[in-house]
């Protein structure tokens, strides 16, 4: 029941082309005021936020913090999370400031990193603003 609720949330918001704070209150009520989401959920919002361009910053603040949550969870960023993070950091080729910000604060949250999220920080924190990584 879930996943068809975010899928018609994601219809109404694909029907727009914005994220508003309507369809954010929609989405706190199906993913929870827990902040906990599983990876499903995490991926939708990934991709929820690549195909949407017009975003309110109380979704970028919303989603920064599912996206923290999901990966803190047990204390530590395993190698599956990095790749995982590195997927999404680096999906348009370009590393921006919210998401280096977002490596900073996982790197500060949790007890232990993987060497290849060590390797992710310093090689997103490298790249000059909005660049592309290769």
């Amino acid at each position: 029941m879930q996943a068809h609720k975010l899928r018609q949330i994601e219809q109404d918001i694909l029907a727009k082309g914005r994220i508003d704070d309507s369809d954010l209150e929609a989405l706190r009520r199906v993913l929870g005021d827990d902040w906990q989401v599983s990876r499903r959920e995490a991926d939708f919002l990934v991709g929820l936020r690549q195909r949407v361009k017009h975003r309110t910053p109380a979704f970028e603040t919303f989603f920064y913090q599912a996206i923290r949550n999901h990966v803190v969870k047990d204390g530590r960023i395993s190698a599956a999370e990095a790749e995982w993070l590195r997927q999404f950091v680096f999906a348009d080729d370009k590393v921006d400031e919210e998401e280096r910000q977002l490596l900073r604060q996982l790197r500060d949250d949790v007890k232990e990193v993987s060497p290849e999220f060590e390797g992710l920080f310093q090689e997103a924190v490298a790249q000059p603003l909005g660049s592309s990584s290769g």
